[in-house]
């Protein structure tokens, strides 16, 4: 790999200056790795603050607490089957409890340290484009701002007002473009402004095409739930099902690892119903915040892909109420669901109950029962979504308990296996075809890499085996700055 070495070496200098040690992919997989200076540190330090030391927050296993936490187990939740209406046990990784209070900040590490330590990144001159739907650019920023970098976060307007309070908070250049969460092409026309205006001044680390989104998932997040799995299984038990919303594809890099380890184990990807371009090749508007549509990602292996189904964004909304609202606990309380679930219920933001209603889809589709386990992640929490709640307050009026027992029997209950399909190869071959109208005609992709992410069996396994080969890059980089030895 070509190293710039006037970039690298500004790089180092930077990172001397403010005291950034890079933390590697095994140590965010593992954090009994760190150094245990660093941990005690680390204790007197906000989850949230802006220090370069929270890099080695990037992690499932934080102690869930505000300021000067340790780390511990993986952060999950089971739901039980009073929530979910199945046999099948359902687990969710809970995002809640990294820096920012979203796991984009390990989607977001990659794309940029790769080029920071490889000196294909000048901190001291150009400027990191996020391009998003709205977490990942705020994990960028967020990323950002403790590697020494400036950042320009990219997002539709029609993002919750939240996502753009923070973003301005923390000093980002943001750009508000035309649409919802579905207008993707809206920000990449608007990436492609920038770079027409700025130059080399600016560096887009687009999370649809960025290898280092999805391949911090297969390191840190597969594992994850691995460990959670094994952690509480019961005799005969397998891990049988993983569901993700497709967004970005990143975080269905944790289902190339499963699969490595649970051959049989079905993979779903899902999207909201009102934007069905996996399903049917639609379009559309839709309210399931945080997931990108109307394209495939270029680092979506589809040839991976068991499954594709549609959620519809009235569920999600309709249980987001049901999840947070005085009378919908009461409700829940009614059915038995302890108080324990319910004071949880918020670590599940909006796509977060998009992936929940996907597992329980899953689970019915295949007729699951106690011995069945799916997976699934709560990417965010509600933390980003007050405005939301306010908003439906105003279009639907007061919650009340009639109002919980309807959405209760409804949404959750009634649940189905609608807009689902297995997917047979000509449906994955279809589907993988859609990313030449987006990637080769449009962003410049090649017509030989599309084909050899198809043809090449080894070319998703080459791109996923890349996270050792990082950690030594990594490694090889804080020897330089000399910054790590203070604290071994």
């Amino acid at each position: 790999m070509k190293t710039n070495e006037q970039v690298l070496q500004n790089t180092i200098k930077r990172c001397r200056e403010r005291n950034i040690i890079i933390p590697t992919y095994a140590q965010m997989r593992n954090p009994n790795l760190i150094p245990e200076e660093i941990k005690k540190e680390l204790k007197g330090i906000g989850m949230q603050d802006l220090n370069s030391l929270n890099l080695f927050r990037i992690t499932w296993k934080n102690e869930p607490v505000e300021k000067g936490g340790d780390f511990g187990d993986v952060n999950y939740i089971e739901l039980p089957r009073e929530i979910t209406g199945v046999k099948a046990r359902v687990f969710m990784l809970v995002g809640k409890f990294f820096p920012t209070g979203a796991h984009k900040v390990g989607a977001t590490f990659g794309p940029l340290v790769e080029k920071l330590v490889t000196g294909r990144f000048d901190p001291t001159t150009q400027k990191a484009l996020w391009p998003s739907t709205g977490n990942y650019c705020r994990g960028g920023v967020y990323d950002s701002a403790l590697l020494g970098c400036e950042s320009i976060a990219i997002l539709p307007e029609e993002m919750s007002e939240e996502r753009f309070s923070w973003l301005h908070k923390l000093g980002a250049e943001v750009f508000a473009t035309k649409g919802c969460e579905s207008n993707v092409k809206e920000i990449y026309d608007k990436c492609k402004e920038l770079d027409a205006e700025r130059g080399d001044s600016i560096v887009n680390l687009n999370q649809f095409s960025e290898i280092g989104n999805p391949m911090w998932h297969y390191a840190v997040t597969g594992p994850a739930m691995e460990e959670v799995f094994n952690s509480n299984k019961k005799d005969g038990q397998r891990l049988s099902a993983l569901f993700l919303t497709q967004g970005s594809a990143g975080t269905l890099g944790s289902g190339e690892y499963l699969k490595t380890v649970y051959p049989n184990m079905k993979l779903c990807a899902g999207e909201a119903l009102q934007c069905p371009t996996l399903l049917y090749n639609g379009y559309g508007g839709h309210r399931i915040e945080g997931i990108g549509d109307k394209h495939i990602p270029w680092v979506h292996n589809l040839k991976n892909m068991d499954m594709a189904a549609g959620i519809d964004d009235e569920a999600v909304i309709r249980i987001m109420r049901l999840f947070n609202e005085e009378a919908g606990h009461a409700y829940l309380r009614e059915l038995g669901v302890s108080d324990e679930i319910i004071s949880k219920l918020a670590y599940l933001g909006i796509s977060s109950i998009a992936n929940m209603l996907g597992a329980i889809k899953m689970a019915k589709y295949y007729e699951m029962n106690e011995n069945d386990t799916v997976f699934s992640v709560a990417t965010d929490s509600m933390e980003m979504y007050g405005s939301r709640m306010i908003e439906y307050n105003g279009k639907y009026g007061a919650y009340n308990h009639e109002k919980a027992a309807v959405c209760y029997e409804r949404y959750l209950m009634g649940t189905g296996i609608d807009n689902m399909i297995e997917t047979t190869y000509y449906d994955r071959r279809r589907m993988h075809n859609l990313k030449y109208f987006t990637w080769v005609e449009q962003q410049g992709k090649s017509v030989e890499e599309l084909n050899a992410q198809w043809y090449d069996d080894n070319y998703w396994s080459d791109q996923f085996s890349k996270a050792d080969e990082w950690d030594r890059e990594i490694d090889e980089f804080n020897e330089k700055t000399g910054l790590l030895s203070k604290y071994l």
